[in-house]
């Protein structure tokens, strides 16, 4: 009879540091299949994953092929997902349809979040996380993330969410699922492209250390759920807030004109704010992305070093 296991396949390098409690963070492989153009996104892919080397942790991209679930992708595994020919957005929802089917697929935070889970890793770095949308009075669209975060025990390390959403709601829902929102040395939240979204964080973590001291602190206690923690946009890469609000209700406008919907709303937001902002957002989004790495791998390391001193 198989079990979970049978379906994870990681590479040897992961799997002898995850043994051996050596820091690990994992990576979601949707910014490459969907957020970013070939072979731009191979290079970033590479880049990523030498920012996590250089912290001192090891990087785990996820995604879906052929069956498994990956924890790691070798050199081939990486160049498919990054020229992204019939690779699906794969959430929660659809693990199962993918793993039976054999589809590739390429992976957001909640099922990257999964795959971490059950692999055995506590720290995922993101560029930001999906939550509720603007006008979800409405629409009901609210980002599987959100239920993630309440019941996966991994810390998730974002530049806060995406500055599409509507932010307040985002947190009052985090709140109600008893998720911690933390702030990198901040005590506002951020909002991806800027530094501030006008809403506080639950708590300002002064250092790596205090971060991995608070996951294990709330794990020891057997509470369930991961963290998120806010990690602002470098200031020379911040994007006047004002301006971006402009351009988001362009963007969503237009959006709603098209009548798109579901998994592909966030996709089309994206591209259609990276023209309007003229490829600001975009240069932003690779720098956000690269500090999540780094503060990241910190926290892993931080938190190893801690487990160890535990045993």
């Amino acid at each position: 009879m198989m079990n979970y296991k049978d379906y994870l396949s990681i590479t040897p390098e992961i799997e002898d540091a995850i043994r051996n409690n050596r820091p690990v963070v994992a990576l979601e492989s949707t910014i490459l299949s969907h957020g970013m153009p070939y072979p731009e996104n191979l290079e970033f892919a590479h880049k990523v994953e030498e920012v996590v080397r250089g912290q001192g942790a090891i990087p785990a991209t996820t995604a879906v092929i052929d069956g498994k679930l990956k924890v790691g992708l070798n050199a081939e595994e990486l160049e498919i997902m990054c020229k992204a020919e019939n690779i699906g957005k794969v959430s929660r929802r659809d693990l199962a349809v993918y793993l039976a089917t054999g589809k590739k697929g390429a992976t957001t935070v909640s099922p990257t979040m999964i795959i971490a889970a059950l692999a055995g890793i506590r720290v995922f770095a993101t560029g930001g996380i999906g939550g509720v949308h603007r006008g979800a009075t409405e629409t009901m669209d609210i980002s599987a993330d959100l239920q993630e975060l309440a019941k996966t025990p991994v810390c998730v390390v974002g530049a806060g969410c995406k500055s599409l959403l509507d932010i307040g709601l985002t947190l009052e829902y985090l709140e109600t699922m008893g998720v911690p929102v933390l702030g990198y040395q901040t005590d506002d939240f951020p909002a991806f492209y800027c530094r501030k979204s006008g809403f506080g964080v639950d708590y300002n973590v002064k250092d790596a250390n205090e971060a991995a001291r608070i996951m294990k602190a709330k794990w020891d206690l057997g509470l369930e759920g991961g963290f998120l923690i806010g990690n602002p946009i470098p200031e020379e890469y911040a994007l006047d807030f004002d301006e971006m609000e402009k351009i988001i209700n362009k963007a969503i406008d237009m959006c709603k004109e098209k009548g798109i919907r579901g998994k592909q709303t966030t996709p089309f937001l994206l591209a259609t704010i990276k023209d309007l902002s003229g490829g600001e957002s975009f240069a932003s989004n690779l720098q956000l992305a690269y500090n999540n790495a780094k503060v990241a791998s910190q926290i892993a390391v931080e938190y190893a070093k801690l487990v160890e001193a535990d045993k």
